[in-house]
């Protein structure tokens, strides 16, 4: 399903924004129950997909960032208490106090500034690639008109709701956008829900109704559960009906995941928890990954079962996703993705859509 038809839907689903402000408790007070999943979580690009400037170590560890893109000069650097962006000109200088900076930096990191009431999109991003900066993705490449239109791109309020929605906790509340009072990053309450019912009631010793008054993901069944994940991910509804074609539709996991021929009618091995804890940071070694693979598929040799009804690779039984999810590179963003399409690839093989 599209992730709005889900929004619409009875209960808890990311990025809603039907609760009030109040109902959120903060991760500061799940941590006192549940240490464990905090502690770990803490370290997780989810619990860092948005900070404010100050706390972007990308920021902090330098004296500044500069790029020249003629006719302009681009800047960003601490003034005072702020950090500050700014773009001139031979004649003209526009300068904004950045507000917020979206993303880890793991492939790049993107800020965002307020101007006459609307929220801006930097023109130039992060990139860890290049260990610098360029052009946000999405920008156009052709040089703006003038030093206003140079320095980012206004974002439309609804596209601004998506954007805080999957990058901070609690931006919507009551149905109304207020960023400034939002929780920076995908905390605990953005996947679980809000927690004051279920911290109240576990406090008062009714376990019962504390735990009806929580959301467990982990109960939820396999096409509901990618779907879940793709409220910011990108559902294989939401890449449909948004007409996202070609390589750029790489980034969109579930989508691609549930493209791939083992994915069937929804499998409970296949879903994006079956291979990630989002409690835990990411795991980038491609071994760790094959006992996954493993649950569906024998190895050579071993006759099948009906928990392994795969069949055997003929190449290996190890680093099973280095071949059938390969790395997609995309130039704008100066990185590649993990194709999570599982299938077999051949050289010269067209990008399947």
């Amino acid at each position: 399903m599209a992730t709005q038809d889900r929004l619409r839907s009875w209960g808890w689903w990311p990025t809603k924004g039907s609760a009030a402000h109040e109902e959120f408790v903060g991760p500061a007070e799940c941590a006192k129950c549940h240490s464990k999943e905090a502690g770990s979580w803490a370290k997780t690009p989810m619990a860092h997909a948005s900070v404010r400037p100050d706390d972007s170590e990308i920021l902090r560890g330098q004296e500044g960032w500069t790029l020249r893109l003629a006719p302009f000069s681009y800047e960003i650097k601490r003034a005072g208490q702020k950090m500050v962006y700014s773009v001139s000109d031979a004649s003209n200088t526009s300068r904004q106090p950045l507000l917020w900076a979206f993303g880890l930096g793991r492939k790049g990191q993107t800020y965002i500034y307020q101007s006459d009431g609307s929220y801006y999109e930097s023109r130039l991003s992060f990139y860890k690639a290049l260990r610098g900066l360029d052009i946000t993705t999405g920008h156009r490449e052709e040089t703006p008109g003038d030093v206003e239109s140079a320095l980012g791109r206004r974002l439309p309020a609804a596209e601004t709701e998506r954007c805080f929605g999957c990058h901070t906790t609690a931006s919507t509340a009551n149905n109304r956008f207020d960023p400034e009072g939002s929780t920076p990053g995908i905390s605990c309450e953005a996947c679980h829900g809000p927690g004051a019912k279920h911290v109240a009631a576990m406090k008062s010793g009714k376990i019962e109704e504390g735990r009806r008054a929580i959301l467990n993901p982990s109960r939820l069944n396999a096409i509901v559960s990618v779907d879940f994940c793709g409220a910011c991910h990108r559902t294989w509804g939401d890449v449909i009906q948004a007409g996202i074609s070609g390589v750029a539709n790489v980034r969109f996991q579930p989508y691609r995941l549930e493209n791939s021929r083992c994915w069937g009618a929804g499998d409970a091995r296949l879903t994006c928890i079956a291979c990630h804890n989002p409690h835990e940071p990411l795991v980038d070694d491609t071994a760790a990954y094959d006992q996954k693979c493993l649950a569906c598929h024998r190895t050579a040799g071993v006759k099948a079962t009906r928990e392994k009804s795969g069949k055997a690779c003929r190449v290996g039984a190890k680093d099973c996703v280095s071949c059938h999810m390969p790395q997609i590179p995309m130039a704008g963003i100066h990185a590649s993705f993990t194709d999570h399409h599982i299938r077999i690839v051949r050289p010269g093989d067209p990008y399947p859509d």
